[in-house]
């Protein structure tokens, strides 16, 4: 395999740091051989509420039960009545390696997902060189395994991200990649979008579109309403999202090919993918815990912070009930957390000008549970359906089981632990999260995955 030149000098300085990069952030990972002591076992289908022991042996789960004790050799780790389901995935993240690893780096990204409870994640491709070619799928996957996390790249729609002609699909998937995106932009051109629908069906694989009208969007900066025309700030529209969600249905009915909403955030975006589910289209979409908690207040309430700007905006209160709404009746398949690291000097200027994103791996589960769980939404079978079978089920990757004889890939948590996130409990190598100093109930406490147990510790 020929690599970019680019993509070459970046693997051999990264190997060099490589160490560096990981072992400070975290406690170092143990042995293949431990006993998991004290955990109720849930999953998308079943809660056992009896704690149970987990014996994993050469990284495969060996044996279950109350009453298992620790063998010669063995680790044992007591994790008092705490719960573990299969690992979580977080479909939609942006890695910003390679080319962008002032943002974030594919260990650091990796980290950061580890603390969120997440033992894999698909990458988004708007990259430096971007995700269109083979060699960068495959540069991706190898950077990311020293990591505990899995690493599944998501290749360009099109070639550059440029929205003209298609990308070599059949051999990115062939490589890795598990779905196509030129996310960060919409695949604007109805034909290149229909020709991607009828390849991609080919391949098994979704579209994943970033859902927006550039005509209708910009130069927009926040959701455009009651609050934006108080602020005297340019808006982006609800509608600008909704007519490519209409648009991609209709063609998704069309071809037969799978669409993938990216990040929905309006009341009549859910609206729409409900009608086409009840049709019998293939659509499926995502929701961000940003989008399903916080509204386009914030952007008053914080005085312009750059970290509550982010693409789709936030929205209204409506919005955000129709997001729970979408949850709860199933229109809505997963929770992601659109991870967009922006370094410190990009989002420390006028708001108008700072970029859009947040970051999201460490924050999502204890959202997800204040917004969700807590208040009775959803219950834990149906959060754990979302964090971890659907997004595994749209990417059409295994989804992992709990039973002996199974590869160990775990998540520990727990729902009551207060904890606050600050600078120094950031994993990622950016800090711009609108939840920034502020009480979180629920952590992730550890997750299982490669034979490797992954402990997270606050500082």
């Amino acid at each position: 395999m020929l690599l970019h030149p680019l993509l070459c000098s970046m693997y051999i300085y990264s190997h060099r740091i490589n160490a560096q990069l990981y072992l400070p952030l975290h406690k170092a990972c143990s042995g293949t051989n431990m006993l998991l002591k004290n955990l109720r076992i849930v999953t998308s289908t079943t809660l056992i509420d009896q704690v149970q022991n987990i014996r994993i042996t050469d990284g495969l789960i060996a044996d279950i039960g109350s009453e298992l004790t620790v063998h010669d050799g063995e680790d044992a780790h007591d994790f008092k009545g705490a719960y573990v389901s299969p690992g979580w995935m977080d479909m939609h993240v942006h890695l910003r390696e390679p080319g962008y690893e002032h943002k974030e780096t594919i260990k650091q990204g990796c980290a950061a997902a580890a603390f969120g409870g997440f033992t894999a994640v698909a990458c988004m491709p708007n990259t430096n060189p971007a995700i269109h070619t083979r060699d960068v799928v495959e540069y991706i996957i190898s950077k990311a395994k020293e990591t505990p996390v899995d690493v599944h790249p998501i290749g360009c729609v099109t070639k550059y991200r440029k929205g003209e002609n298609i990308s070599e699909m059949a051999d990115m998937k062939k490589g890795g990649a598990v779905a196509f995106s030129d996310d960060g932009d919409p695949v604007y051109d109805a034909q290149v979008m229909r020709i991607a629908l009828e390849y991609s069906s080919m391949l098994d694989v979704p579209i994943i579109n970033h859902e927006e009208d550039l005509s209708l969007s910009r130069p927009g900066h926040m959701n455009e309403g009651a609050v934006s025309s108080r602020l005297g700030v340019d808006g982006t529209p609800g509608i600008a999202e909704e007519v490519m969600i209409a648009r991609d249905i209709l063609l998704s009915e069309y071809t037969g090919g799978h669409v993938h909403v990216a990040h929905i955030s309006t009341a009549e975006g859910v609206d729409l993918v409900r009608k086409a589910k009840a049709k019998g289209i293939q659509v499926t979409t995502e929701v961000c815990p940003h989008h399903f908690h916080l509204t386009d207040e914030e952007v008053e309430k914080t005085n312009f912070s750059t970290n509550v700007k982010m693409h789709p905006p936030l929205r209204t209160q409506q919005d955000v009930d129709a997001m729970i709404a979408g949850l709860k009746d199933g229109t809505i398949d997963v929770i992601c957390t659109d991870h967009a690291p922006h370094a410190i000097e990009e989002k420390e200027v006028e708001f108008n000008y700072a970029p859009n994103g947040i970051i999201g791996l460490e924050t999502a589960w204890a959202v997800t549970n204040e917004q969700l769980l807590a208040p009775g939404h959803l219950d834990l079978r149906s959060l754990i359906d979302k964090l971890c079978d659907q997004p595994r089920k749209i990417l059409r990757l295994q989804v992992p089981e709990i039973e002996p004889g199974y590869e160990a890939n775990l998540t520990v948590f727990n729902t009551d632990e207060q904890w606050i996130f600050d600078n120094k409990n950031i994993r990622s190598k950016s800090h711009n999260s609108p939840y920034l100093n502020r009480k979180m109930t629920g952590r992730a406490m550890a997750i299982v995955n490669k034979g490797l147990l992954h402990i997270n510790t606050l500082k």
